[in-house]
């Protein structure tokens, strides 16, 4: 059987990174696509597609580009004709919205609206997008479902990533372009984000400077390991989104839709208080943390909890224990770092 060609999009970031390589070893043909930008350490981003490129597969192309510029973007498809495209690029970051919020209008919608048009005009069989717990914003029920209301965001990241789903669902309705939004819970693991706190908090302590803490520890994360979520991410890639058959225009429920459009949460439905964390981290690197304990920054939230039993009504997986993930992410980031 020929192996179908996959566009993934952001591949030189946290996830997309993780996804090529599970792509490639499952035989798929990887078009990787990334502007790698300098939100964060660019050698970081470059170190990671090094790391693809070590594996010398045939099946693995690399296209530095912006999905803001269409032309290019469209010769791409032109060229690679993928069938199934994972959109993981976006300006990531609810912290640094607040200091730049027109680098989201134009990466996060601008750049997803081109993607939209091309998977459109290419006829793409599955189009999956990376979406964020984030749309939750002020939600105080606990644990989030995709059914509920997330029209109060708290962040301009929030809001382009609920328009997403709204663009998508546009796209499904109209043109019938199967698409999965996929509301991902805090993200960790080896060749993370330096942006957030598990590296923030890793270096620190590692160097003996204080962390900072936010609403003085009151915060609670449903930290989520990564190859549980690229586990998840592959299952998909063979279940594209259809119509459900009984949606009822009368009680719509957000999370499906007469057309071929799903959401999912991809959480491990148990969110860890901030302290546990850092005292899981502590212990892993055998160094107690200088604390600094500061109030709630805007744009955040108190805490995170995914509501799974959609996702596991359609995809087996396991959730990787916050000891397990901590030790591998710790193990990673000496080897890397030092």
């Amino acid at each position: 059987m020929k192996s179908k060609t996959i566009l993934v999009t952001g591949a030189a970031g946290f996830i997309g990174f993780h996804l090529c390589l599970q792509l490639l070893n499952r035989n798929f043909k990887v078009i990787g696509f990334d502007n790698i930008n300098d939100y964060y350490d660019t050698e970081l981003k470059n170190s990671r597609i090094n790391k693809i490129k070590e594996l010398k597969n045939n099946n693995w192309r690399f296209k530095k580009g912006d999905l803001q510029d269409y032309e290019y973007l469209n010769s791409i498809f032109v060229t690679y004709k993928p069938q199934i495209v994972v959109n993981l690029a976006a300006q990531a970051g609810v912290r640094y919205s607040l200091q730049n919020p027109i680098a989201y209008i134009n990466s996060n919608l601008v750049g997803f609206g081109n993607l939209l048009e091309c998977c459109r005009i290419y006829e793409v069989e599955n189009l999956i997008y990376a979406s964020s717990s984030s749309v939750y914003g002020g939600n105080g029920k606990y644990p989030f479902s995709e059914n509920d209301s997330v029209d109060h965001p708290v962040s301009l990241y929030a809001a382009t990533k609920k328009s997403n789903e709204l663009m998508a669902h546009a796209y499904s309705h109209i043109y019938k372009l199967p698409t999965t939004g996929l509301r991902f819970f805090t993200v960790y693991g080896a060749w993370g984000r330096p942006d957030m706190a598990p590296m923030i908090f890793t270096k620190s302590i590692l160097e003996q400077n204080p962390i900072k803490i936010f609403n003085y520890g009151e915060m609670y994360r449903d930290f989520t390991y990564i190859d549980d979520v690229i586990s998840i991410v592959c299952h998909l890639i063979d279940l594209p989104a259809e119509p459900n058959i009984n949606f009822d225009k009368k009680l719509p429920e957000p999370s499906s839709s007469w057309a071929p459009y799903r959401i999912y949460n991809i959480g491990n439905n148990n969110p860890i208080p901030l302290m546990q964390f850092i005292e899981t981290l502590e212990d892993e690197l055998g160094i107690k943390a200088k604390k600094e304990f500061v109030e709630m920054q805007k744009g955040d939230v108190f805490k995170t909890a995914a509501d799974t039993k959609i996702i596991k009504s359609v995809v087996n997986y396991s959730n990787t224990s916050l000891q397990e993930g901590i030790h591998h992410f710790v193990t990673w980031y000496k080897n890397f770092y030092f």
